[in-house]
């Protein structure tokens, strides 16, 4: 099992703490919920939330099926909401959540927080809250959202980042963080930019799952399967692989490329 840990960086007055909300031993080996919180002059913002207590309280209900497939820790100790507290803050103190997407091992949290501002693309809420498909329909669960998040829905495009066409910086929460445009994984998955002062963090939720996809080497079977299974437009999903290779391959040292569940990626930022 990956124990739950957690890192900062100090960068230009901005500090980013990394916390693996959600250690999973999904087929293909273990995986990490890895979530962002960033300290702002306007409260702390947290990208994605992992799993939550109301999921450990009922994971039947709120996270159905997939989480015998996905064998989610459950642990206590790594809800977001014990973390925030353990560094000295309220969860009160959350005031923005920016999601990636709206899957079960990413939003379960969002009720812990329930005064925050919950950032999201607009074709993230279609899919999941009216889902037009019967895929999205089986996707998604209501559950997660039960609680009446304050929902603030974005339509990133007009303005380009590192080469992406649809991206739109959150300026009402602070500069320095910007939604990407990425649909495939899901119909509005997006990614979310980090400025945090000598570098940017891109945290990619689920537009690859390994670091294979981004340096070439193996990704194990379970996974590349797992992928290709839940995604909702492969094609996209393969396009948006090599666009994220290319980069990686430009090895800028002012961008530093994450996913939502290596748990290498993630011990390597995580560590102090």
């Amino acid at each position: 099992m990956i124990a739950f840990w957690r890192g900062s960086a100090y960068l230009r007055g901005v500090r980013v703490h990394h916390l693996n909300c959600g250690t999973m031993r999904a087929p293909g080996g273990d995986l990490v919920c890895h979530v962002l919180l960033a300290e702002t002059d306007n409260g702390l913002v947290l990208v994605d939330t992992g799993f939550g207590l109301a999921d450990l309280a009922d994971p039947a209900s709120r996270l159905g099926p997939p989480r015998h497939l996905l064998r989610p820790a459950l642990d206590r100790e790594e809800t977001a909401v014990v973390q925030v507290e353990r560094l000295g803050f309220r969860p009160a103190d959350v005031r923005h959540i920016v999601v990636t997407h709206f899957d079960i091992d990413h939003i379960g949290g969002l009720a812990d927080f329930p005064h925050a501002q919950v950032h999201v693309t607009a074709a993230e809420v279609e899919g999941a809250m009216r889902p037009p498909t019967r895929g999205e329909r089986r996707r998604f669960r209501s559950a997660q959202w039960s609680h009446g998040p304050k929902l603030v829905e974005h339509t990133p495009d007009g303005e380009s980042w590192r080469g992406f066409a649809a991206a739109k910086e959150l300026t009402d929460i602070a500069p320095g963080i910007v939604l990407i445009s990425l649909p495939g994984h899901t119909r509005g998955h997006a990614c979310v930019a980090v400025d945090a002062g000598s570098r940017w963090l891109l945290h990619c939720g689920d537009a690859f799952y390994h670091r294979g996809t981004l340096d070439g080497t193996r990704v194990p079977l379970g996974l590349r399967l797992a992928e290709t299974g839940v995604a909702f437009d492969r094609a996209r999903v393969r396009a948006n692989h090599a666009r994220l290779a290319a980069l990686h391959q430009q090895a800028d040292p002012g961008l530093t490329l994450l996913s939502a569940h290596d748990p290498v990626l993630y011990a390597a930022l995580a560590t102090p």
